[in-house]
């Protein structure tokens, strides 16, 4: 903990990372009496929480995920209001990860600390862009973090899905997305490439993304994806979770395109396993060269890398100066992507 000094204030535990004079842990693995929340994914926000505070629409998120009682009280903040936590000036702003998502800053006796959560710099009409917080002390993920894995464009792939669909009007499109985040923004972009027809959903999704419809999202005509005869689904744009592309689920689809909208789409040996005709390389995760400009442009002499990849970006980031670690926090899954 040398990193902030003889009396550390900010640390790894079992339970998850610690604000030592607040009170207060950052996506705790486990339940804890105080926890800051920087979204939804279920790897970030668990149950059994006495308070949480997150933005209003990671507390929608967590309530209708883990129910009204998920925690003992939810508490929602502003993005950009600053309040005080044990004399630690704490606020939220956006990681553009998914919708309501923030990164954490805390600021105590002059030193500032970014907890990223997980991010990515690349636009996403869903939620709130990234924001650039200049610290001391910067967390971050390594989802993605090998020089392997550069994202393509996200308008780009949802084009080459809409081509797709025009080339084979018989076909039902079934493409597999991560029901938080994803589906909702693979709709967005399709409705912004101008896709007007309606776009059915597995009903694993629906709750979801009427609730993002509800906070402000407009994801047009959504519709569960019916009992009907197959023909009747010819041609039509299916989001379903990635398990279900090859389950039972799926069968009522003659000849379908399959897809699958993931960062992981860039590796040749993910595709082939995952047997998808259309690999759609669209991430809600910072990649390789992503990673390394944000921990450079904090200016932040330490950086601390939570989860993923982290060998990789600890070694390089401390070959362009950086004090770097890993954390090795434990219960982080990529569960969003």
């Amino acid at each position: 903990m040398s990193a902030v000094g003889k009396d550390p204030w900010l640390y790894p535990t079992e339970r998850g990372l610690y604000c030592e004079p607040a009170d207060v842990y950052i996506d705790p693995a486990r339940a804890v009496s105080r926890a800051i929340i920087t979204h939804g994914h279920s790897d970030h926000a668990r149950a059994g929480h006495g308070a949480v505070l997150a933005t209003a629409e990671t507390v929608e998120v967590m309530k209708l995920r883990l129910g009204t009682d998920g925690a003992g009280r939810f508490e929602s903040a502003q993005l950009g209001e600053t309040r005080s936590i044990g004399g630690v000036a704490v606020r939220l702003v956006p990681a553009g990860h998914i919708l309501g998502s923030a990164q954490v800053v805390l600021e105590w006796n002059g030193r500032r600390a970014v907890i990223s959560g997980d991010y990515k710099r690349a636009a996403d009409p869903t939620c709130a862009p990234f924001e650039l917080v200049p610290c001391d002390i910067f967390v971050t993920e390594a989802t993605f973090a090998l020089p392997v894995f550069r994202h393509e464009p996200a308008a780009r792939e949802v084009a080459r899905l809409i081509a797709s669909l025009r080339r084979n009007p018989e076909r039902a499109h079934l493409v597999g997305a991560y029901g938080l985040g994803k589906c909702q923004r693979v709709i967005r972009l399709a409705r912004e490439a101008g896709y007007d027809a309606p776009i059915y959903l597995h009903g694993a999704m629906m709750a979801m993304s009427e609730l993002y419809q509800r906070l402000g999202v407009d994801l047009g005509d959504i519709r569960p994806v019916p009992d009907v005869k197959p023909a009747e689904l010819a041609g039509a744009l299916v989001l379903c979770p990635p398990s279900a592309v090859d389950d039972r689920w799926s069968r009522r689809f003659p000849d379908p395109v399959t897809a699958f909208a993931s960062g992981w789409m860039r590796i040749k040996g993910r595709v082939r396993q995952s047997g998808v005709e259309l690999p759609l390389v669209i991430s809600d995760h910072a990649d390789w060269p992503e990673l390394i400009a944000t921990a450079l442009d904090t200016g932040a002499e330490d950086v601390w890398v939570t989860h993923g990849r982290d060998d990789a970006l600890v070694y390089e980031l401390g070959r362009r100066g950086l004090r770097a670690r890993a954390l090795a926090l434990v219960g982080f899954e990529d569960e969003g992507e």
